[in-house]
């Protein structure tokens, strides 16, 4: 039995719940804002990014590009790709639109789904270079136990590598940018401040995405440092010569999930789940693993919304779906516990059910949940 954590504490969320009158967002998603209207910050967001002159945009983005263009077969960006929709757009437009030659790095899932694993393979024939990173298999389930027990997140130890792995390759490579998607702080609800960052550094993005948890904490927790070597960017002197800014491509183009789809199914062969996402009504947004379901499950324990709150919000905010259909849905799909690969989750983690049960208890946000009959319900469902 581990000890019960006061997640309003540790987050130091808001006591009293209140929902975006736009979405279907709360107050109880770390660092977004609702103001005195009602309206939390990322669809006031989306109101200034219709006011954005993308056509500047794009040529700060020419401008940033022949900075760095290769004259020769040299590689001259880093684009973090798992083959999903989302990179899968980045890299071909910056490869075929605007002249450059990205190497593009892939840091692998916990466990790959048929689908996500097919899809990197079709990235991949479609004329993209891809180096993978797989970390030791027993180092990763370690850590992912670990940090489920420590964090009530699962997926740390991929986070880890995602926001890292590219700036080792970078570095090794002499790549001095690195494009990444979408600045997750602007479009899904940080302060009105992330709004115009081009880019983040590396400190910054472990601040916002480690959630105060460097590697060095896991020492503490019995792994040595070179069970976690492949994850440790170069040594702090090499870095001191290199700069290996992580641009946002969602600052120079104007950045739609929907867009992204349809463009990577054209033209790198993306296909979606033949299933949609347990959690929620989607079938082609984080496919490529099969335990990344329970980052959103205990999401929603911790933060009382899911996967599904986390979709339609989006869709809302893009125009299609009303906040009405929004409401729906995630009344259908939001608590739905992920049954698919639970079994998996079990084994890769080297937990009995009694073991986890015992764990999403202490992480359960009681400000947000309570029993009715052998059920846990939600106290504020969105209306």
């Amino acid at each position: 039995m581990i000890k019960k954590i006061d997640i309003s504490k540790k987050y130091n969320l808001p006591s009293e719940v209140h929902f975006c009158k736009k979405c279907v967002i709360s107050n109880q998603r770390p660092r977004i804002v609702i103001d005195s209207e009602g309206i939390c910050s990322a669809c006031r967001y989306f109101e200034y990014k219709s006011k954005i002159d993308w056509d500047k945009r794009e040529e700060e983005l020419l401008e940033l590009l022949d900075k760095h263009r290769s004259c020769s077969e040299r590689y001259d960006c880093v684009v973090p790709s798992s083959g999903g929709k989302d990179s899968a757009f980045v890299a071909h437009e910056l490869k075929t639109k605007y002249g450059m030659n990205p190497l593009t790095v892939t840091w692998s899932p916990l466990k790959y789904t048929d689908i996500g694993w097919k899809n990197l393979n079709n990235f991949n024939d479609s004329g993209f270079n891809v180096i993978l990173g797989m970390p030791q298999g027993d180092i990763k389930r370690k850590l992912c136990r670990e940090a489920l027990i420590e964090m009530g997140d699962p997926f740390q130890g991929f986070i880890y590598g995602q926001v890292l792995f590219p700036l080792t390759i970078a570095i090794k490579f002499g790549i001095e940018l690195i494009f990444r998607g979408e600045n997750a702080e602007a479009e899904y609800g940080g302060s009105p401040e992330s709004w115009n960052k081009k880019y983040l550094s590396i400190d910054e993005f472990k601040k916002i995405y480690f959630s105060n948890y460097e590697l060095d904490f896991w020492l503490k927790k019995g792994f040595e440092r070179k069970d976690l070597s492949f994850f440790y960017p170069p040594n702090p002197d090499e870095l001191k010569d290199k700069v290996c800014n992580s641009y946002f491509y969602g600052y120079y183009r104007n950045w739609s999930n929907h867009s992204n789809f349809y463009y990577a199914s054209k033209h790198t062969g993306f296909e979606p789940n033949v299933r949609r996402t347990e959690g929620t009504y989607t079938k082609y947004s984080s496919i490529d693993d099969k335990l990344d379901t329970f980052h959103h499950w205990f999401a929603l324990l911790k933060f009382g919304h899911g996967r599904c709150t986390s979709n339609a919000a989006r869709e809302v905010r893009e125009g299609y779906i009303t906040r009405e259909e929004a409401i729906a849905l995630v009344h259908k799909y939001d608590i739905e516990f992920p049954n698919l690969y639970f079994k998996e989750f079990l084994e890769f983690t080297n937990l009995n059910e009694d073991e986890f049960w015992n764990i999403a208890a202490a992480w359960r946000n009681e400000n947000l949940w309570k029993t009715q009959g052998n059920d846990w319900v939600k106290k504020y469902p969105v209306k």
